[in-house]
């Protein structure tokens, strides 16, 4: 008892075995997830570093000048400043970046509707 192959069910086939053979498919976020940690850890690296920099110029100024907790107050602060700054910066850039991908992949999908 031979029966004939359902066609549709061929076709569905040939389609996840061509999605198969076009390349490994990435789990969804797995990839922008562990991005979005490492601006983070960044970011907080500038900020702990401007801060602890600021300090040490604060601390050698007031060791230098005999003014103790005056210049280290204020060069700690400079340092906050500074990294909020750097922060910021990187957040622009990041920013940035994510709108060219997005732009690239935009200009990728129309012109593969326009050529399929």
């Amino acid at each position: 008892m031979a029966h004939e192959p359902d066609p549709e069910r061929l076709r569905a086939l040939e389609a996840r075995l061509s999605q198969v053979r076009a390349g490994p498919v990435k789990p969804e976020g797995t990839a922008r997830n562990i991005s979005q940690v490492e601006v983070a850890w960044r970011m907080v690296i500038e900020l702990t570093s401007g801060i602890l920099i600021g300090g040490g110029v604060g601390y050698g100024l007031d060791t230098l000048f005999g003014t103790k907790p005056v210049l280290l107050v204020v060069f700690i602060l400079f340092g906050f400043a500074a990294g909020i700054r750097t922060v910021i910066g990187t957040a622009r850039d990041l920013q940035a970046r994510q709108m060219a991908a997005m732009d690239a992949q935009t200009k990728a999908d129309r012109s593969a509707r326009t050529e399929g």
